[in-house]
């Protein structure tokens, strides 16, 4: 089954998803995500000057040996774009051999361990009586598992409240980078209130979490883990950078609150010391910035090693050509 032909498309109403379509002389093809917020066109000029021409005439077939060709290929390593652009070629291809089969992706990965995957919706609202609202709303939807995230009394614009009534936060386009309020000891003195309001209101069976967007430094996240612990949340998200791995352990000798991070790692080699040392509960690299489902399984098989579980990162910066791979990969490894 020799590759014949790739396409990149950039396109979908309000945002700009980049997804790669692999052709075959078999007539079969394969999708990819590669959509990457803001940066979108930098992943489509390397996925067609870099990668395209490498693919023409390979066999679809050998996934390793095409995911390893792309990745030791290149002298620069890494780093989102390369890892995004792998990511698509992966997917398709894992999608061309589904196909091939004729059975659905999760078979080829060693069958389903699960009859189904929780999932958690965003609530979020411009005070703490607005995010209680949406979160209940959440909660009649169906929802087990509830992030909420809400304004700060003092602040006018925060990252990760979604103006009006919009129900995403992310920006849909390629426009500059967006800037937003911020006062520490505002966020620190509103947050434990708010989720003493919304666990109030929803009772104690709801999964609470709470995203930091790597706002806090070490010693200011252990802080506010450790005042959020009477609401048991199921994962405090991105409380530090996670640039300096060594920060967590910081945090961990302080709070009890699980620890979520790395919708932002792009290699296992991001987030190997963080697994190793047991210094977060829950990994969150997704299939379209990993480097595919080649990669995101062995990231997947590190972390069970250690009792770290999954949790792939699924805001609506990723496509509906990233979700459908991450119910398989996500159903075959959570734990």
């Amino acid at each position: 089954m020799k590759i014949i032909a790739a396409h990149v498309i950039v396109c979908c109403p309000g945002r700009n998803f980049v997804t790669l379509k692999i052709e075959t002389d078999e007539g079969l093809t394969g999708l990819g995500d590669a959509s990457l917020n803001g940066r979108e066109l930098a992943v489509a000029s390397y996925l067609n000057d870099h990668v395209i021409p490498c693919l023409i005439g390979r066999d679809a077939r050998r996934i390793e040996d095409i995911w390893q060709y792309l990745y030791r290929g290149a002298y620069w390593r890494r780093g989102p774009v390369t890892m995004s652009a792998i990511a698509a070629v992966d997917t398709a291809l894992w999608g061309l051999k589904a196909k091939a089969a004729g059975m659905p992706l999760y078979q080829l990965l060693g069958g389903a361990s699960r009859s189904r995957v929780m999932v958690y919706g965003h609530a979020n609202g411009r005070d703490t009586p607005h995010t209680v609202d949406e979160v209940l709303r959440h909660k009649e939807a169906g929802y087990q598992a509830i992030r909420a995230q809400s304004g700060v009394p003092g602040l006018d614009k925060i990252y990760g409240v979604a103006k009006g009534d919009a129900r995403s936060y992310e920006p849909a386009d390629a426009s500059l980078p967006s800037e937003h309020d911020w006062a520490t000891h505002k966020y620190l003195a509103h947050t434990p209130k708010l989720f003493d309001a919304v666990r109030s209101a929803v009772g104690p069976d709801i999964h609470l979490l709470h995203d930091v967007h790597h706002r806090l430094t070490p010693i200011e996240a252990a802080r506010l883990g450790k005042d959020l612990e009477p609401s048991r949340l199921f994962w405090m998200e991105d409380a530090t950078p996670a640039e300096n791995q060594d920060a967590f352990r910081l945090i961990r000798q302080h709070t009890t609150t699980p620890l979520a991070v790395g919708e932002i790692f792009n290699t296992i080699w991001d987030c190997k010391g963080l697994i190793e040392n047991q210094l977060i509960d829950f990994i969150r690299t997704t299939v379209t910035h990993a480097g595919g489902i080649t990669h995101l399984r062995r990231i997947a098989d590190l972390a069970s090693l250690y009792q770290v579980r999954t949790g792939c990162h699924g805001a609506t910066d990723l496509s509906p050509v990233c979700m459908a791979p991450s119910t398989p990969t996500s159903a075959r490894t959570c734990r």
